[in-house]
């Protein structure tokens, strides 16, 4: 086992809610602490598109995603370096977690060979040959400067054969060792390990069971979220969670929808990611009290009531469903700049009403009554 004595990233539990064992905590970082359970907006570019890092940032997130692979390839991890670090580069001084350039890896390029020594793959953008290694991606996360770095995994995603997940898990393991060899700085930043084994219950707990012998400050589910039926997600997320410390951050990668949300809360996740709301208001899609709507819709022509009567974002408390559909029809930015507000927001206050329901005991109230206010029950199931 591998001890780090002083870790950049510590979690302090609040409360468990008596109804569902959610957890309520807090995890400080050296930029600052955030509540969980929590949605982590994500800046895949060092933006999040279409906002500003004040806008972000005042709508109450204090803590973003940013992306190790597409950082990496522009401008590159040196330029961010002697600038100060990401937190100056993109003018956000609250916490930033860093992927590990991993998922893009295996999602993007289609022509990719895994060695040992890590991945051989061919650069999205213009073709080039790439290597990134679990060493090389510790490296290009230090000189990012992020508060989270994440271990280089493989992310095989699901519907491989048993052989080939236990080869993967595997080496995944090995691979997190490398990492916490490479890094340099725990004091500073903290490394968080991530628990593969697709929907093999047998191989996630190896993976689990390899990944806290190596004594990581937190811990992330992978391989989740990647098309997957959401029964198979939950059967793992029980199957997984309880095999985690409880004194440390749970982290399930690539979740945004409202549902999978709570439900992830409720099995004893802390924090959750995903590009869903963004990129779904990019395309006019708005998530609200009582589920999702398509602004373009013909029948918004003409309503002249707020996007979310219950919503005091900027966009619901200043403009109607008629002009954002408006701006939307002409192609304006300032209709994707509104709709982005408006869905961050809603998944940040989201998360706070989920904390309060868990310290007043009565998550699984909240579940019900927000699904069926929401249209989320076995009779008219939605995704988001």
């Amino acid at each position: 086992m591998r001890n780090i004595k002083k870790n950049a990233v510590w979690y302090q539990h609040i409360k468990t809610c008596k109804q569902t064992g959610a957890r309520l905590g807090i995890v400080h970082t050296p930029h600052g602490s955030f509540e969980t359970p929590v949605f982590m907006p994500v800046g895949t570019q060092a933006t999040v598109k279409t906002m500003s890092p004040e806008e972000v940032k005042n709508l109450g997130a204090d803590i973003i995603l940013s992306n190790t692979y597409h950082l990496w390839l522009r401008p590159g991890e040196k330029i961010i370096e002697n600038a100060g670090g990401l937190h100056k580069f993109m003018n956000y001084n609250s916490s930033i977690l860093t992927d590990s350039g991993g998922f893009q890896v295996f999602s993007l390029s289609k022509l990719r060979k895994i060695e040992e020594e890590g991945v051989y793959f061919k650069n999205h953008l213009s073709g080039a040959d790439l290597f990134l290694s679990p060493e090389k991606s510790v490296q290009i996360q230090t000189a990012l400067g992020s508060d989270i770095m994440m271990a280089f995994d493989e992310c095989p995603g699901f519907n491989h054969d048993y052989n080939y997940i236990k080869k993967s898990v595997e080496r995944t393991s090995r691979w997190a060792e490398r990492c916490l060899n490479e890094q340099k700085n725990p004091d500073k930043q903290s490394l968080f390990g991530i628990i593969q084994g697709e929907g093999y219950k047998d191989l996630r707990y190896q993976s689990a069971k390899d990944l806290v012998s190596l004594d990581f400050p937190g811990y992330a589910i992978g391989g989740l979220s990647v098309g997957e039926p959401k029964d198979v997600m939950y059967r793992v997320l029980d199957e997984t969670t309880s095999l985690l410390p409880s004194n440390k951050p749970r982290y399930l990668m690539g979740v945004g929808s409202p549902d999978a949300l709570i439900e992830g809360v409720i099995r004893g996740i802390d924090m959750f990611d995903c590009v869903l709301p963004t990129r779904i208001a990019r395309n006019g899609t708005c998530m609200t009290s009582i589920g999702r709507i398509v602004i373009k819709n013909a029948k918004y022509s003409a309503d002249y009531t707020p996007l979310d009567p219950e919503c005091d974002c900027y966009c619901c408390k200043n403009y109607t469903r008629a002009y954002l559909r408006h701006l939307f029809k002409s192609n304006e930015i300032f209709g994707a700049r509104l709709a982005t507000t408006h869905n961050i927001y809603f998944l940040i206050k989201l998360m706070k009403n989920i904390r309060k329901a868990i310290l007043e005991d009565r998550l699984l109230d909240f579940k019900n009554e927000f699904f069926e206010k929401y249209g989320l029950n076995k009779n008219n199931p939605k995704n988001f």
